[in-house]
């Protein structure tokens, strides 16, 4: 059996303001690193195959928390936002023009301008995920474990996701049979004295 957990990076100042990040590559801020350096992998992910999104937010994250340098794959670069990068999704749903939508009116289709679609990033993933021999934590992005877990959940982008994705948990899929854990597994957070 060959499992894969999905871990999202740690804050930004651009998540904080509620920015659009997509690829920009924009680093862990101050406050993440130390949460996250008082965190650590559970058993038997201590030991599985670490991988991460080449961008710094992913990259650092699965340092603090493995405490190696992980295996990096662009598969798991956050999806293209294209022309909304940068932006807010509180302005942009106040713009009736701008074409932007809530997730769970999305379909596999929906394109944000010059970026990419759910359906792309699905494409770009599968080769990697089809090349997992053993179990891993992959360490990426809310858009990319959106794709994955959707494929896992049988979620198509349309209407209320059945899961949600929170910070400093570890997402479980099967990739055997393609089915996750009902309940996702929180880090290890040391005992930090006073």
């Amino acid at each position: 059996m060959t499992r894969l957990a999905l871990l999202r990076h740690g804050h930004t100042e651009w998540n904080r303001a509620g920015r659009i990040q997509g690829r920009s590559d924009i680093q862990l801020d101050e406050e993440a690193r130390q949460d996250l350096s008082t965190n650590s992998l559970p058993q038997p992910w201590d030991t599985a195959d670490i991988w991460s999104s080449p961008l710094a937010r992913a990259r650092e994250t699965a340092q603090l928390v493995s405490g190696q340098d992980p295996m990096m794959s662009a598969a798991l670069t956050e999806m293209n936002w294209g022309d909304w990068e940068g932006l807010r999704g509180v302005d942009l749903i106040a713009d009736t023009g701008s074409g932007y939508r809530h997730i769970e009116d999305w379909g596999w289709d929906f394109r944000p301008p010059n970026g990419e679609s759910p359906a792309d990033v699905k494409m770009r993933l599968r080769p990697w995920l089809d090349s997992l021999r053993a179990d891993t934590v992959a360490v990426c992005h809310i858009g990319i474990m959106r794709v994955i877990m959707a494929l896992a959940w049988g979620w198509d982008f349309s209407g209320i996701p059945p899961f949600k994705i929170k910070r400093n948990r570890l997402y479980i899929i099967d990739m055997d049979t393609m089915r996750p854990d009902p309940e996702p597994v929180r880090l290890i957070r040391a005992e930090v004295p006073e």
